[in-house]
């Protein structure tokens, strides 16, 4: 029995550890937000939904009352993601921050409240937590799903260029050790959908593998092409133009030249008959 809480104690710090590597994730993100001083490209979608994600698991550990070191990564967890939504909010446009607002409102108050309230005053304490256990699990299963359209976009442009290796490393991982958390806890709600959650992790690293090397496909808009055409073409034409205009321009210096020089040439042949002849006299 010790060695089984050994076991639960050591996964759980370890998935503590690389959870909270994988949060500190967009700060690099949110530096270039700093310096453009603009949030304008990117959506606050993902740090709205980690944040109801760690909001639900703390409820969840709450009720449970043995899994605390899954209330200690999912407390940093909310306290990072409210930083990045902080942010991300004073740095974004009007219309953006309307969006982060109405997200978070719906996400964060309105949905986060229907829960907490539709579970919490359930008189079973059991039924409560297996209701409440079963809507973590399916938003998780949701979460991991998602990673599904940067899989298609690899597939599709045989680019890596927006799937980066590590953080795909670190989330297999992270699955790794709360899958074992969970199913020496025996408490498959954790558990499954880190299964899904290291499958995809696989497949990201398999199709890295694949496609790191592999040369960008750049996929074009007709029109844009079209463009481009016209502009080469109309380029090379100038630059024809140009040529000829410089040739001819070097021609008729090269000519000028060439008479200034005949100029030159009788101007001395004048005056060294002149010359010859005053010394004849």
């Amino acid at each position: 029995m010790a060695l089984h809480l050994s076991w639960v104690f050591v996964f759980g710090i370890l998935g503590n550890v690389v959870s909270f590597l994988v949060s500190l994730a967009p700060l690099p993100t949110f530096y270039q937000i700093y310096k453009k001083k603009t949030s304008e490209g990117f959506q606050s979608i993902p740090y709205v939904i980690s944040l109801f994600s760690a909001m639900l698991w703390i409820y969840y550990a709450l009720l449970k009352k043995d899994a605390m070191l899954l209330i200690t990564i999912n407390t940093f967890c909310v306290f990072i993601q409210t930083f990045y939504l902080v942010a991300y909010f004073y740095y974004s446009p009007k219309k953006e921050k309307a969006e982060a607002v109405k997200l978070t409102l719906l996400f964060n108050v309105f949905g986060f409240g229907v829960i907490f309230f539709s579970t919490f005053f359930l008189p079973n304490s059991l039924t409560r937590l297996q209701i409440l256990g079963y809507i973590c699990m399916t938003f998780s299963l949701c979460v991991f799903v998602a990673p599904l359209g940067i899989v298609r976009k690899v597939i599709k442009t045989k680019s890596v260029e927006y799937m980066p290796f590590t953080l795909s490393v670190f989330l297999t991982l992270g699955a790794v050790m709360w899958f074992f958390y969970g199913l020496l806890l025996k408490d498959m709600n954790i558990a499954v959908p880190n299964v899904l959650g290291f499958i995809f992790g696989i497949l990201q690293m398999i199709l890295y593998a694949l496609y790191k090397n592999h040369p960008k496909k750049i996929v074009e808009d007709p029109k844009l092409q079209l463009s481009t055409q016209h502009i080469v073409v109309d380029i090379v034409k100038l630059g024809s133009t140009v040529c000829l205009e410089v040739n001819a321009n070097v021609t008729n210096i090269n000519n000028d030249n060439d008479n200034n020089d005949d100029g030159i040439d009788e101007a001395q042949n004048t005056k060294t008959n002149t010359i010859d002849a005053s010394n004849k006299v």
